[in-house]
């Protein structure tokens, strides 16, 4: 009996790490819904979804499948190799045998190497090429969400899933699914192979199966908890950062480092700690599994040498050298791939988890869209007519109530108004950035619904007080990246607007860079960069809310003279608090609580005396005080 004691102890030692991870797994499992892992999409659904993109690579993976196969090879032959090495020695020497078998071993090995470098390129170009195509997809589906489903979604969360979460579907394509298979394979062939050379030593060693498959289960378990608490830590951390990098002025301004830093750091250690809860599982089921296969190599020596010695059998069957050295390579071989199988699934649950937040927002059906046999607005005139429009961004709180007017081709026309009247927001339903509730909105007598939303919003030029320009150069945010425009035109739009004035100041003319949002350039200049890069895109109506605001006195003095020009451009809609700009408008439009209240010319509505005449009156009042008048 003393005989089988380190196999007993051995058995103990498994016994008690099992009895703990089981303890271990039941405590966590009331918590299952509180950490939030479980996913709402089925994985034969993300899988189908998957395939349609990875579909038209499908030739590369078979490619790269074979080869695998080819590679598998020498992990299974290696052993065997070894093991008659070790016989050869023993038994009878010959120097020829040793040189043939290094040599096959050499040639197995270089053909192995060989494999797994094309497998890996194969795999990598076909991978980055689907997760191109996904995230440009993610992307352009972003690019048609409505202004109203864009301001739901943080800006980092889209930035996550365009980004983190495209390149864990890329590790799947790439890594993931070969390496699953491999591992599996490889194991059902060091199996067979092990029962082939010495059934007895393989039933010892299937005696530790259990326990793997058991730890790995458990593993699996935590792992997943693990990953999703990084994934949602990541994602907020992302968020944080998108908008507060983008508001550091704001927060220079009312002096907020120190509690933005508090937010940051909140914020930073919850992902340190989920990072560290994720080393942590990793920390345990690596030294476990080792534990496994180093007390299976125990079990191995120990029969094995005990059977030397004494030159007994072992259920039969006499242990050599060359055996002994064959099954010990199998066992590492056959560990390894277990190991890396818990790991990979658990990748893969990361993977399929990020998939499915990105295929969340591609199911997000944009609620403006164009409708069945929407035509092209082309041949425009710039004719705008209101009917009973009612509107309302979140359910029957009205922004805009039962409003309606008409706007001549080619007319100026001004809306003034209280902030919060609806002004804005009319410009913004006239070029579908939303979608009204009730009543019509034509462009030449059509309702805008009718047109594309592509080819209407070309019609529209748009001049907003919040100038956007991007990373680039004054060219590149002037044309928005058009390839039809030639210098000429550029210089004749920059003429038109008063632009060439401050071109013509700048070091590299159009070629000038313009850092993140414009932030080398005044705030008047940014918008007279945004008159030329808006009558370049000759539209039919000019767009301009509050274009004029924040504006030094000097510039001020360009723009109106810009503003001047493009009043013969076509229909143009203004928006100003400013009614000095909206003197020689052709109609001004009075809202108030989202309503029309009043509508006629300059001197009509300060003859009426109603609301329009009050405006004007107080504001003259206000710029008299500044002027010290």
């Amino acid at each position: 009996m003393r005989e089988y004691y380190p196999l007993l102890v051995i058995g103990g030692t498994i016994g008690l790490f099992t009895a703990i991870f089981i303890l271990a797994y039941a405590m966590i499992k009331d918590k299952k819904e509180a950490i939030g892992f479980e996913r709402n999409m089925k994985d034969s659904e993300i899988f189908k979804r998957l395939l349609r993109y990875a579909k038209p690579y499908a030739g590369r993976f078979v490619i790269a499948f074979l080869i695998m196969l080819v590679s598998i090879v020498y992990y299974i032959v290696s052993p065997l190799i070894v093991g008659g090495i070790g016989d050869l020695i023993k038994d009878k020497f010959e120097l020829p045998q040793l040189f043939t078998l290094v040599a096959f071993y050499a040639i197995s090995l270089a053909v192995s190497l060989l494999c797994t470098y094309f497998q890996t390129m194969i795999l990598q170009k076909a991978g980055q090429r689907i997760i191109s195509n996904l995230r440009r997809d993610t992307f352009r589906h972003i690019e048609s969400l409505s202004h109203s489903q864009l301001h739901a979604i943080p800006t980092g969360k889209l930035v996550t899933r365009v980004t983190n979460d495209t390149n864990a579907v890329s590790f799947l394509f790439t890594n993931i699914l070969i390496n699953l298979i491999k591992n599996v394979i490889m194991i059902l062939g060091v199996v067979v192979a092990m029962l082939l050379v010495n059934y007895e030593l393989s039933l010892m060693v299937m005696c530790f199966m259990p326990f793997i498959f058991l730890f790995t289960l458990i593993f699996r378990k935590f792992s997943r908890r693990a990953f999703r608490r990084v994934k949602d830590c990541t994602t907020d951390m992302n968020t944080f950062l998108s908008e507060n990098l983008s508001g550091m002025k704001i927060i220079h301004i009312f002096n907020r480092e120190q509690r933005k830093q508090e937010e940051f750091e909140k914020r930073n250690k919850a992902l340190g700690k989920a990072k560290w809860s994720q080393i942590f599982v990793f920390s345990i089921f690596r030294p476990v599994i080792y534990m496994l296969y180093i007390s299976s190599v125990l079990a191995l020596f120990y029969l094995a040498g005990r059977g030397y010695i004494k030159e007994t059998s072992f259920l039969g069957q006499t242990v050599g050298v060359g055996t002994l050295v064959t099954f010990y390579m199998y066992i590492s071989t056959f560990f390894n791939p277990i190991q890396n199988l818990a790991e990979m699934f658990n990748w893969l649950q990361s993977a399929l988890a990020s998939s499915e937040k990105i295929f969340t927002i591609l199911d997000v059906v944009p609620e403006v869209q164009d409708l069945d046999g929407a035509i092209e607005a082309e041949n425009i005139r710039g004719e705008i007519e209101f009917r009973n429009v009612w509107f309302a961004y979140e359910e029957e709180n009205w922004v805009l109530k039962d409003v309606s007017f008409k706007i001549d081709a080619g007319q100026t026309v001004a809306l003034v108004g209280a902030t919060g009247s609806g002004k804005t927001t009319i410009l913004s339903l006239l070029c579908r950035n939303y979608d009204i509730q009730k009543g019509e909105i034509l462009l030449d007598g059509v309702n805008i619904t009718r047109y594309t939303i592509a080819s209407l919003r070309r019609c529209f030029g748009q001049m907003l007080q919040d100038v956007f320009l991007f990373s680039g150069t004054v060219r590149s945010n002037i044309v928005l990246r058009r390839e039809d425009v030639t210098d000429d035109e550029i210089n004749e739009a920059c003429r038109y607007v008063n632009a060439d004035v401050l071109i013509s100041r700048l070091d590299n003319g159009l070629d000038e860079e313009v850092r993140e949002r414009g932030n080398n350039f005044s705030t008047g200049e940014r918008q007279l960069l945004s008159f030329a890069r808006t009558v370049l895109q000759r539209p039919k109506v000019m767009i301009l809310d509050e274009a004029t605001a924040n504006i030094d006195t000097e510039t001020e003095r360009l723009i109106q003279d810009s503003l001047s020009k493009m009043m013969n451009i076509g229909t143009m809609l203004i928006v100003a608090h400013r009614l000095s700009t909206v003197k020689s408008a052709d109609r001004i439009i009075v809202m108030s609580g989202g309503r029309k209240i009043e509508e006629g010319t300059h001197e009509e509505l300060l003859a009426a005396g109603g609301k329009y005449h009050d405006l004007y009156t107080l504001q003259a009042m206000k710029e008299n005080m500044e002027n010290g008048k």
